[in-house]
């Protein structure tokens, strides 16, 4: 049996709270029915003291409403249950020596105020109890152990009842009460496991003794029509223990149960057979005892041959079917020990409407999964899975959502490699946090990735944003920081619309706010952005961040601006001068700064730490578009490749340089620029001002040209081509050695 999904759960008792009042649908209030049978014209007797109360033995783990006081509302069933404690009771929440009002006074102004009655659940006594003889008109004032004799006294104090025994629920305002708090426990849960265990715990052991959860597998989605056999998967059960120690708990030890524990199943899974007896009480919807023909039938489908085991004699078992919105998604199975009392006609109702609550909260938790599910999935397609890697610089991002139950929203960041290896660096922020945010944060990310690829200056990209969300709504708004870092002239170029500035962090630890010109937000139309070129030394960390990482109810923007620029100065003091903090580490760092009260909005963060590229490690020559380009770049590839050790890869770089130079001096009218990059990779560009891109094709045997680009493609690591905004570049990659 598979342990992930199948749990057994004794149920826990906790000693009884200071100052619980009858409000707490946990107690149990032994109730006398010669009090309930007294005339009204008969005087009231005095109460008893404390120490008559009976012990709260064998309360189910529904807690009650704060405050110790009857929950108004609830079900409609609690309710009617509240009515029938005070009318259909007769006196309930006046008589009997346990809840006997005080005397009348002459200080007490309204001495005929109706008391609430207590929503309680009581004990359930063992045979021969009180209660019982009371019920069945045995034990007579004067005889032994009948009421009126010292042994009554010792019976309300609970020595007359079994200690942790449920008793019968006698009157239809303690199942309506139980009922009530047991939905309230169940509706508290939000996911599967929550309203099953709300299930399980109300029912045991106020209720039952055990119990065994059986759901569908798959469970059903909505509207769908699964197809297939139905097969049943034992979800989970609960249930008394069997050894308990009486020292700080409220049960006794028990009795072992001689045909072995309640929850003995041979079988996890049940494949309900079409026509059995099985399908039969689940098509019927309503539950049934277990010594019903139909069920006695049917739960040796549902259990395996160990069902005479499991399932104790009489009508000490309850199956009662789930059914959803549309059709039966499981089964429960209530059981009680063969030393316990038998189930009552009234607790098929009881059992009704716990299987009712409990399958539409399972819809409800299926549902809820589904949509979470799919909201997950768009978030993370609107977000990059992985982040490049691109040459001189080293990136780092964290998305937070606003809430565990709404993880979807309109912030986003993107890393975006350019010609000539730069990268854009992208964050911006959709208002709104719904859905619809982030489709529209999905059309602006797209957007922005195919503005990046013509290589269009930083303002120009926003512009362009800002006129795709015109087109998409007159009310459709977003913040965006667009910045184009240069890892060979460690210069970076940034345009802002609307969106809080960067921070830069040195290598010494100095935290400065960059000043960017702050612009309007993106989708206010007519509106020009303008773009800063700043110093991005080697060393220096570039952080991009929304407003919900500085902005929240507890603080504005530029104070939380200026507590991330000390908390980030702050970090990089830890590893000294002459060393940057680790890149992941300080994005853990700079989230740690949320307080609780700070999440009031999405956080998407990227971290840049600029490696830069060194000028001994680049090579650049402006070529004319003539017949000698070719050759003339070859011997400037060899030169270069022998002064920095390379000599190995000159036959492979000098065949592949002449087959893209001879190209792009073929269409070219202005001088073509030739550049090569030595990081982990040797990396040669060849840039023209010819705007259309060169294809890869097969060339026949017959065709004199069309095979330089074949073996680009079957000697170089990696190549690309990439449109400009005058030209492309066309490039290349090998490894080193």
């Amino acid at each position: 049996m598979d342990s992930t999904r199948v749990t057994e759960h004794p149920t826990s008792h906790e000693r009884p709270q200071p100052g619980a009042g009858p409000a707490d649908p946990c107690g149990a209030l032994l109730r006398t029915q010669d009090m309930l049978r007294m005339p009204p014209q008969q005087p009231r007797q005095s109460p008893l003291p404390s120490a008559a109360l009976p012990a709260q033995a064998g309360m189910a783990d529904v807690p009650g409403e704060p405050g110790g006081t009857p929950a108004a509302g609830g079900t409609e069933l609690q309710g009617a249950g509240a009515g029938a404690g005070t009318d259909a009771g007769g006196a309930s929440a006046t008589s009997g020596p346990e809840h006997a009002q005080p005397a009348v006074t002459e200080s007490d102004p309204h001495p005929h105020r109706p008391r609430p009655a207590p929503e309680s659940i009581p004990v359930q006594p063992g045979p021969g109890s009180e209660q019982e003889r009371i019920s069945s008109g045995s034990g007579a004032p004067g005889d032994p152990g009948g009421p009126g004799t010292s042994g009554e006294g010792e019976r309300r104090q609970g020595q007359g009842v079994a200690p942790g025994s449920p008793m019968p629920m006698r009157r239809d305002g303690d199942r309506l009460r139980f009922v009530g708090a047991a939905t309230r426990r169940i509706a508290r849960g939000i996911d599967l496991d929550e309203i099953v265990m709300g299930l399980c715990r109300a029912t045991v052991p106020t209720f039952s003794d055990a119990i065994l959860v059986f759901l569908r597998e798959p469970l059903p989605v909505g509207d769908e029509r699964p197809t297939g056999p139905v097969v049943l998967r034992l979800r989970r059960t609960d249930r008394i223990p069997e050894e308990r120690e009486t020292e700080g708990g409220f049960l006794p030890a028990l009795p072992p149960e001689p045909g072995g524990e309640l929850s003995a199943v041979t079988a996890e899974l049940c494949e309900v057979r079409p026509g059995g007896a099985l399908a039969e009480v689940l098509r019927g919807v309503r539950p049934v005892f277990a010594d019903a023909p139909a069920a006695r039938a049917a739960l040796p489908e549902l259990l395996g041959d160990e069902a005479d085991l499991t399932v104790p004699p009489g009508r000490r078992a309850i199956l009662a079917p789930l059914r959803g919105r549309r059709r039966v998604i499981g089964a429960a199975l209530f059981l009680r020990r063969p030393e316990r009392p038998a189930f009552e006609s009234d607790d098929l109702l009881v059992a009704a409407q716990l299987a009712t609550h409990s399958a539409l909260g399972i819809d409800k938790a299926v549902l809820y999964g589904r949509e979470a599910y799919i909201a997950d999935e768009l978030q993370r397609t609107m977000l990059p899975e992985t982040l490049p890697r691109p040459t001189g610089v080293r990136l780092a991002s964290r998305y937070l959502p606003a809430a565990e139950t709404a993880r979807v929203g309109g912030d986003w960041y993107d890393a975006i490699p350019l010609p000539g290896s730069r990268v854009a660096l992208v964050v911006g922020d959709v208002m709104g946090h719904s859905m619809t945010s982030a489709a529209i944060m999905g059309q602006l990310r797209t957007t922005a990735q195919t503005l990046a690829g013509l290589d269009l200056p930083p303002q120009e990209v926003l512009h362009h944003l800002d006129e795709q969300a015109q087109r998409l709504g007159t009310d459709r708004m977003a913040t965006c920081l667009y910045a184009v870092y240069d890892p060979v002239s460690h210069r970076i170029t940034i345009a802002n619309a609307g969106h809080p500035p960067p921070v830069l962090l040195h290598l010494g630890g100095r935290a400065e706010v960059l000043r960017v010109p702050p612009g309007a937000p993106i989708g206010v139309g007519g509106v020009d952005f303008e773009a800063v070129e700043l110093d991005a030394p080697a060393g220096a960390t570039l952080l991009l961040y929304t407003d919900g990482l500085v902005e929240s109810r507890l603080r504005d923007v530029w104070t939380g601006i200026e507590q991330l620029r000390e908390k980030l100065a702050a970090t990089a003091q830890l590893t000294g001068p002459d060393h940057p903090p680790p890149l992941e580490a300080l994005c853990d760092e700079v989230l740690d700064m949320l307080g609780p009260g700070d999440r009031d909005d999405d956080i998407a963060l990227l971290a840049a730490r600029f490696d830069g590229i060194a000028p001994s490690d680049v090579a650049y020559w402006f070529l004319e578009p003539e017949e000698m380009a070719p050759g003339r770049a070859r011997r400037l590839a060899r030169h270069a490749l022998s002064r920095w050790g390379l000599e190995e890869l000159s036959d492979s770089v000098e065949l592949l340089i002449s087959e893209v130079v001879t190209n792009a001096v073929r269409y070219a009218s202005r001088p073509v620029t030739l550049r090569l990059l030595r990081t982990d990779v040797l990396r040669c560009e060849v840039t023209d001002d010819v705007p259309q891109l060169p294809r890869l094709r097969q060339a026949r045997a017959t065709d004199e040209g069309g095979r330089g680009l074949y073996l680009v493609n079957k000697l170089a690591r990696r190549w690309g081509a990439t449109r400009l905004s005058a030209g492309k570049v066309v490039w290349f990659e090998l490894n080193r050695g």
